[in-house]
């Protein structure tokens, strides 16, 4: 069949790829240049997402393990293996046995696609470890394992894995319309397709809008990230103070990548780091670690918009699961998360095949 996927993000890639390998003829349609907006915008983590297990997510944290291992194992000049501490102090608001039950899940999961089990650390020997970690009330550390990329590089790596599968990609070419019986409305006039597949991420309800199609409801929650200097080859996994909530401090390229805020986005307001957000961010920060950082040791800040399916009140608890929504010859993807984009693919590649 002749397809039009519309989106040139991590999901939009993975599903031109798929629905390529498996015959079919595609054209992908992103309005700016590929991996530009929210996948290059992430915490740069192939994870399986060991927080979710707590919102009962097991479907998609075993589906991101298994995915995890195959972004290791195919690009390994982009990705690699990062050791990741989870520091328990007095006031910590998960107890030690919890986060023993939720690390056995997740070594469980991984199965024989495992990258390393966890193990428990002395309060010494997470020092050792992490020296700049305060002590004072650290009990000791779980230490466990997942991976790391370059976003933007890797989602470059899926466009060629496209180009070479004969997905046709074109770039600064925005969709103003899509029709129920796969019409695509472009700069240049209306194309008619078989099916059509809207993967625009945050814009994929906007499109539908200005289509005249029924939307699907998204929550659209900003994730602000700081990049501060260097502190040591571990990464860190932390409790926000008073909150169930929980940021990144990660070795990035040199640097210290240290996310994400949760703060509802609209799209006619400009996607960026506020000051609030990188005072909560340092504030996280400062709680965990010496010296301290101020505003004037921020080396960079970016932000992206991420889409989530709607339904809770609070975006830390809102499922970062994917669904499919067909209207007509027109398939929404809406959700989904970049570690996942490969398995999205499958699904999207299947119910186009089943859509015959």
């Amino acid at each position: 069949m002749k397809i039009a996927v519309i989106g040139g993000g991590i999901n939009g890639l993975s599903s031109a790829w798929q629905l390529a390998l498996a015959g079919h003829k595609v054209s992908l349609f992103e309005r700016d240049s590929l991996m530009q907006a929210t996948s290059a915008a992430s915490s740069k983590l192939l994870h399986g997402g060991l927080r979710y297990l707590e919102q009962g997510e097991f479907r998609l944290v075993r589906e991101a393990l298994q995915e995890r291992r195959w972004w290791l194992k195919k690009a390994p000049q982009l990705t690699r293996r990062l050791p990741i501490l989870y520091p328990l102090y007095h006031d910590s608001r998960r107890a030690r046995w919890q986060l023993k039950i939720g690390l056995w899940l997740y070594d469980s999961f991984a199965g024989r696609k495992g990258i390393g089990r966890h193990r428990w650390l002395t309060a010494q020997q997470a020092l050792r470890c992490s020296p700049n970690l305060k002590a004072e009330g650290l009990q000791g550390a779980y230490l466990f394992f997942d991976g790391q990329m370059d976003d933007q590089k890797l989602g470059m790596w899926m466009a060629e894995q496209c180009s070479k599968a004969g997905v046709q990609l074109f770039e600064h070419s925005p969709v103003k319309q899509v029709a129920a019986d796969a019409k695509v409305l472009l700069h240049s006039g209306w194309q008619q397709f078989d099916r059509v597949v809207n993967v625009a991420g945050p814009w994929s309800q906007q499109l539908l809008q200005h289509s005249g199609l029924m939307q699907q409801p998204l929550d659209l929650v900003r994730g602000s990230h700081l990049l501060l200097p260097p502190i040591g080859r571990y990464g860190h996994m932390l409790e926000v103070p008073g909150e169930a909530r929980i940021v990144f401090v990660l070795p990035y390229q040199g640097k210290t990548l240290l996310g994400t805020t949760e703060v509802r986005q609209h799209l006619d307001e400009a996607i960026r780091c506020s000051a609030a957000e990188r005072d909560y961010l340092l504030n996280v920060y400062n709680h965990y670690f010496l010296p301290t950082c101020t505003k004037d040791s921020v080396l960079a800040d970016f932000a992206g918009v991420r889409p989530l399916l709607s339904g809770s009140a609070n975006a830390s608890k809102a499922s970062r699961e994917y669904q499919l929504n067909w209207q007509g010859q027109v398939l929404t993807v809406s959700g989904g998360k970049w570690t996942t984009a490969r398995a999205l693919g499958k699904q999207v590649t299947a119910q186009v095949d089943q859509s015959v």
